[in-house]
């Protein structure tokens, strides 16, 4: 499946370049950047997003340049910017008046209609500006607004003059996923998210289960809605078995490319007894099991699943899992095992958002 492509839409005056009182940077002399706008933007461009320059004005502030060229200062943002790697893949800029009502003039989405054709992921793109205009670009798009401003903006994303700050928050937003699976044994709808931006819901019809898998976004520091309903009235097989695959799959999705996370992790102790969980999301599928039930249930929920639920979701992350516990009483001894994969989870999940390397030394993942 061809993966779609995230823009960011930036606007220029007062965006990417101060705009002065006049409202003109018609001269070499008024070009000056706003403050951590080129090291955020080569951040941003490293991590694959496209850019793309959407402004109403002219050439650069006056209309004396024909449409076909550019005023010098602005020919020197681009080459100043594009020594730093940061180089626009679009320039789109509406030289039309207000009074004109062009529909390629922002908010209208007439310079953009080659980016609603189905190649890019607008929900995940940005629109970033100064106005209120450019809001109303993104939300005309179905894309996300960033404003430029101080104090605070119901309809954008995020409000913030700190260029460094916009450019953490992009970056550390995305790794959310849906995974819907229908068979006719069960139906299941799983989301997560990697940074933990949101409530967490989960039902499967299981109690036992449920609490256990409670434990991974309140000890992986993620996000998890997990919903089922399944054949329970045959037994709890197929239930736990399909979450499982489910939820892996989300998780393998999340992660991206995986640039920047920390790839492994955990032991912890619970009470009387100790779980260990080794994790590697390296790409290959190696499952280890050494835990030992004493009982066939514990509340509602069979012990002899656990195995085969977390080497369903080994299979389903692509990854090594590791795991090993002791203990005398059988709740405390699953309860430590979900605990110890949750904050492994963590660990492996986490992400430094202005790193590019990826945690491997082969250079793949």
């Amino acid at each position: 499946m061809t993966q779609l492509k995230k823009a960011l839409f930036i606007d220029r005056d007062g965006t990417i370049i101060k705009e002065p009182p006049d409202e003109q940077i018609d001269s070499l002399e008024k070009l000056e950047f706003v403050p951590g706008v080129i090291s955020a933007l080569r951040s941003l461009v490293n991590k694959g997003y496209e850019l793309v320059m959407v402004s109403n004005q002219d050439g650069l502030g006056t209309d004396s340049f024909p449409e076909d060229t550019f005023h010098p200062a602005h020919n020197k943002m681009l080459s100043t910017l594009e020594g730093e790697g940061v180089v626009f893949d679009n320039q789109l800029i509406d030289r039309s008046f207000p009074e004109e009502k062009l529909p390629t003039r922002k908010p209208g989405t007439g310079m953009l209609t080659g980016y609603m054709n189905g190649d890019y992921d607008l929900s995940q793109s940005f629109v970033i500006g100064d106005r209120l205009t450019d809001l109303q670009l993104a939300k005309n798009l179905g894309a996300m607004g960033i404003l430029l401003d101080e104090g605070k903006n119901e309809d954008a994303v995020l409000v913030s003059t700190d260029w460094h700050e916009i450019a953490r928050f992009i970056l550390s937003h995305g790794r959310t996923v849906k995974v819907a699976r229908t068979t006719s044994e069960t139906e299941i709808c799983v989301e997560v998210d990697l940074d933990g931006n949101r409530k967490s819901e989960i039902d499967t019809g299981l109690k036992f289960f449920d609490h256990m898998l409670c434990q991974i976004p309140h000890h992986a520091g993620i996000s998890l809605v997990a919903k089922c309903k399944g054949d329970l009235e045959v037994d709890e097989h197929h239930t736990m078995e399909d979450v499982a695959i489910a939820l892996g799959d989300a998780i393998l999705q999340a992660l991206g490319d995986k640039r920047g996370i920390g790839r492994y992790g955990f032991v912890l102790p619970m009470d009387e007894s100790r779980a260990m969980v080794l994790i590697d999301f390296g790409g290959r599928i190696e499952f280890q099991w050494d835990v030992e039930f004493t009982r066939e249930y514990v509340g509602d929920t069979p012990t002899e699943m656990f195995k085969h639920f977390f080497q369903s979701m080994c299979c389903a992350m692509k990854c090594n899992l590791h795991i090993s516990a002791k203990g005398e009483n059988n709740h405390h001894l699953i309860e430590g095992v979900f605990k110890a994969f949750a904050r492994a989870l963590r660990m492996a999940v986490k992400r430094d958002p202005f790193s590019y390397e990826l945690p491997s030394s082969k250079g793949m993942l």
